[in-house]
């Protein structure tokens, strides 16, 4: 039972990309050379290569050329809401962002709780998305928390794993079954950790900025004790788990121990978490209202070294894209979450890598290659022999973020009029030219 990505099949791409500095920690390369793809697949790498003609050649002097990134959640709206997204903007979102696949979460309208309705998606992925996109499967049907959903069914029709992504899973025996069917599936249980009775009608970190606020706050215990519980039901049962959207450093003590013991645990963290603070909600500016929110700069710089040291497998957007009406309307009422496809390596560049907190060959790592492993799906690597799955990246070129220029339909982010470093000039994925700037 594999893992199935869909998008719309165009013959693969003759290219020569010429001067660029290619960083692929899986190949062990970090050199400048030019890269040849023929029909989708790369040829040869190395030094004054000829284009023939049909080849498309792109002037990469002075660029980065990475291993295309792997998204393992966002949430695509389709079917639904296909006025927040739909697959032909939330892929060319991804495409702009350097992303060469993308994995969608089940909480729809339907939800994506059966075989057909998955089905369903996964025809119309195929014609519209530019880039690759699989499926997560929900865990329990309508996302109720109370009967699981055929998960045999699902894996067969190619899900990548099983969430309730948007909602805590309603019980630790829920989780518990859940982990005992996904297991004779080889999948894994992605877990919302979240404590509702802890979060109450919070609306940002419970810290110094909320008390000056006023504002009702989210403790971070209302994400670590589920962290912890969930923890020690797959320690229990021996499923595969992983952690959504990881934001508070005490999540990480409970990581750390479940990794010493070899429990079969990924986690991610998202950009914003990775960047910002909850500091930022001073501005009162909806779009950076977010669940689990923006922490403090103690959570963001633990964050930040869990990636570095791995503890934190994978960076993740959490893309979530929201009507014009759900989000300016007052920072108490605004539906959380934020866009994130287009901006996730420049916000991650500029404040992570150039300040030196993180290697660029590790965030390449974290968005790229280890998602892909997690979601058992083809590894990006810049290698002759392997489908062309790369992106071009302008290590050097300074950008506005302006929300009406973004690829995404939706326009609530959170780095609106933030300046960021680092611009994606173009995306191969799947062999095929999914993105050129300009073009």
């Amino acid at each position: 039972m594999s893992v199935r990505v869909f998008c719309n099949a165009r013959r693969g791409e003759d290219l020569l990309v010429r001067g660029a500095r290619v960083v692929d920690p899986l190949a062990g390369i970090e050199k400048v050379c030019d890269v040849l793809v023929r029909k989708g697949v790369i040829a040869e790498l190395g030094e004054g290569l000829q284009a023939t003609a049909g080849v498309k050649t792109i002037d990469a002097v002075g660029w980065l050329l990475l291993p295309g990134f792997v998204d393992l959640h966002a949430h695509l709206r389709t079917p639904g809401r296909e006025d927040e997204e739909d697959f032909a903007t939330g892929s060319a979102a991804a495409a702009a962002g350097g992303f060469v696949a993308l994995f969608a979460m089940a909480n729809t309208d339907p939800t994506i709780d059966s075989a057909s309705v998955l089905e369903g998606a996964a025809q119309q992925a195929a014609v519209e998305a530019r880039v690759p996109v699989g499926f997560f499967a929900a865990v329990s049907k309508g996302l109720k928390g109370e009967r699981l959903t055929e998960m045999h069914e699902l894996a067969q029709a190619g899900a990548v794993g099983f969430s309730d992504d948007g909602r805590p899973l309603a019980t630790a025996q829920l989780l518990r079954r859940a982990l005992q069917y996904a297991k004779v599936t080889d999948r894994f249980v992605a877990v919302h950790a979240q404590d509702d009775s802890l979060t109450g009608k919070g609306v940002m970190n419970e810290d110094a900025v909320s008390a000056k606020l006023g504002f009702a706050g989210i403790p971070a215990i209302a994400e670590s004790a589920p962290v912890a519980e969930a923890l020690e039901v797959a320690r229990y049962e021996g499923g595969r788990l992983h952690v959504c959207h990881v934001s508070a450093a005490l999540s990480l003590e409970h990581l750390a121990k479940a990794k010493d013991l070899g429990l079969r645990v990924t986690a991610e963290a998202a950009p914003h978490h990775l960047t910002m603070t909850s500091d930022k909600v001073n501005s009162l500016d909806s779009r950076v209202k977010m669940n689990p929110p923006l922490r403090t700069e103690a959570d963001r710089k633990a964050l930040v070294a869990a990636v570095k040291s791995g503890l934190i497998d994978v960076i993740a957007t959490d893309h979530a894209p929201h009507a014009h009406e759900e989000k300016e309307v007052p920072f108490e009422v605004a539906a959380f979450g934020t866009t994130g496809l287009e901006t996730a390596f420049a916000a991650l560049y500029t404040t992570t890598v150039l300040p030196g907190e993180l290697p660029l060959s590790t965030l390449v790592e974290r968005m790229s290659q280890t998602p892909a492993r997690i979601a058992d799906i083809p590894v990006p690597t810049v290698a002759k022999g392997q489908v062309a799955n790369f992106c071009l990246v302008d290590p050097d070129s300074r950008w506005v973020v302006d929300p009406e220029r973004l690829q995404s339909k939706a326009k609530n982010t959170a780095w609106a009029g933030e300046t960021l470093q680092g611009r994606v000039k173009a995306t191969v994925a799947a062999g095929r030219l999914a993105w050129e700037a300009g073009a």
